[in-house]
């Protein structure tokens, strides 16, 4: 029984993780009738996007699934082709998708 519940801790664990991006890219998101550009450096582990004329870097954070980035004033979180972003823990832009 020991051993049962040893083996799915690991597998909860295994599931909460890191999607780190090789290089560095930038990509193009459209949110709604607005563009997003957002640069990711998979040596830093980091984002960077330009949000109300002010640069955010975000620090990369633990994801249940897909990508997350913060600096806990903002996050930017990514999945797949979706990706949306939050101020202060409010969603300030949703429905973004990958344009590139």
């Amino acid at each position: 029984m020991k051993k049962i519940i040893i083996a799915a801790g690991t597998l909860v664990l295994a599931g909460c993780s890191y999607v780190l991006p090789q290089n560095s890219q930038t990509l193009h998101y459209q949110c709604g009738t607005t563009p997003l550009t957002v640069s990711l450096d998979g040596k830093e582990s980091t984002v960077s996007l330009l949000m109300d004329g002010e640069q955010l870097k975000l620090k990369q954070v633990l994801a249940m699934s897909g990508a997350k980035y913060s600096d806990d004033k903002y996050t930017f979180w990514s999945k797949g082709q979706n990706a949306y972003l939050e101020r202060n823990g409010k969603v300030i832009m949703s429905d973004c998708t990958l344009t590139n």
